[in-house]
């Protein structure tokens, strides 16, 4: 098998890329969005990077599917001379049910379909996509890579809420952890870059986009990692508010009216650096902190010292740490996020170089100085290449 369609599918919208395996080349790859609404947006991207664009109805999956294949048929490259072996499909919760890429079946769906009550943002767009990929490729398998999978290596101590025992087990509370895919990615290419003795290395990930978490890994299996139940907990993210204090929602609840509706809505949409700052974009919150705006200014700093204190704990628990690796788009490309989460590690060995860390670059490069005991990664992730590498090895 070489080439793999890769799905990431939401309930109105869906991305796309085919992938090489071989050569790990995206071919070509698109986005299908506004599915339901009156005017659907698709978007085509050859392997020259050219890129097409069409307004139209797209009422639903299926039919956002046909507008993807037109859109192969059209501006290439055809499906007839790179015909997929297979079709990967991102779905964010399998729950502890789910621990490899696993080959859809009717059963696997109705899986997907019952994990919805722990994932109801996400697993039903996934189930749309998987349905309407599977009318558009009935020929051949269809595999769900899940993003919980890599972190069912954690220790119960790790995923293990500290509340009535019977309660959790009915209904499943307990940390899942996000992100997987990234962070299998991102610590194997790393663990390949530094070289040497694998099973006892000891990495950071740092997996910093508008959503974000962190993960310890250890031998390269996850030990910890910061997203829990959902992927609510954790860091101070784009609009999520990571971690706070539970009792903080009662008093809500009482005090201000909030529906446990209107309570969701505020801890995913509304807080984070959005709320502190009224923008969700690292970028923006940047801009405005340095035009002197003291809300933005406390929002950079809010998310900061969650980073430090998330990374001083994981390096608690792994006893030290080898490697760390910053990835995603403000992992990848914000050298002062970098450089201010890292301040206060020199007691664990980690020395930034100034220059290495400002220096803009392509691929995995090294931010640490040649001195420094540990090693720090600019680690650019590839979600999909790593499910399609992993469709194309269940199928092997």
């Amino acid at each position: 098998m070489s080439v793999v369609l890769v799905i990431n599918s939401g309930s109105s919208s869906f991305k796309y890329q085919l992938v090489d395996t071989a050569t790990g080349a995206a071919l070509a790859s698109g986005l299908v969005e506004r599915i339901g609404q009156d005017e659907g947006r698709a978007v085509h991207v050859d392997a020259a990077g050219t890129e097409t664009e069409r307004i139209l109805p797209i009422p639903d999956h299926t039919a956002g599917f046909q507008v993807m294949l037109d859109a192969f048929g059209a501006h290439g490259p055809s499906l007839d001379e790179f015909p997929p072996a297979a079709v990967g499909h991102r779905v964010v919760h399998g729950g502890a049910r789910f621990f490899e890429p696993t080959v859809i079946t009717p059963q696997v769906e109705a899986d997907i379909d019952e994990l919805a009550a722990l994932a109801p943002l996400h697993n039903p767009g996934a189930l749309q996509g998987i349905r309407a990929a599977e009318r558009a490729f009935p020929a051949v398998p269809h595999v769900a890579v899940f993003d919980t999978a890599f972190h069912q290596t954690l220790p119960p101590a790790a995923y293990t809420y500290a509340i009535d025992r019977d309660l959790a087990e009915s209904y499943r509370i307990r940390r899942y952890g996000f992100h997987g895919t990234s962070h299998k990615f991102v610590s194997e290419a790393a663990a390949a870059f530094v070289g040497g003795e694998r099973e006892g290395l000891r990495q950071l990930v740092f997996h910093l986009g508008n959503g974000a978490s962190v993960t310890a890994v250890l031998g390269g299996r996850s030990v910890e990692t910061s997203m829990g139940m959902t992927p609510l907990e954790g860091l101070v993210m784009g609009t999520r508010s990571g971690d706070i204090d539970p009792a903080v929602l009662f008093t809500l609840a009482r005090r201000a009216g909030l529906t446990v509706a209107e309570l969701d809505e505020l801890l995913n949409t509304r807080s984070g650096l959005k709320g502190l700052s009224g923008v969700s974009d690292m970028r923006d919150v940047l801009a405005r902190a340095a035009a002197g705006d003291e809300a933005a200014t406390l929002a950079f700093n809010v998310y900061i010292h969650r980073l430090r204190g998330y990374a001083g704990a994981y390096i608690a628990q792994l006893g030290g740490v080898d490697v760390i690796s910053f990835t995603a788009g403000v992992g990848e490309n914000n050298a002062l996020v970098r450089r201010e989460a890292m301040a206060t590690l020199g007691f664990a060995g980690v020395e930034i170089d100034p220059l290495r860390n400002e220096a803009p670059g392509r691929g995995i490069r090294v931010i640490s100085t040649d001195s420094s005991p540990v090693t720090v990664l600019v680690v650019p992730t590839n979600e999909e290449l790593e499910i399609a590498r992993q469709t194309a090895r269940i199928l092997e």
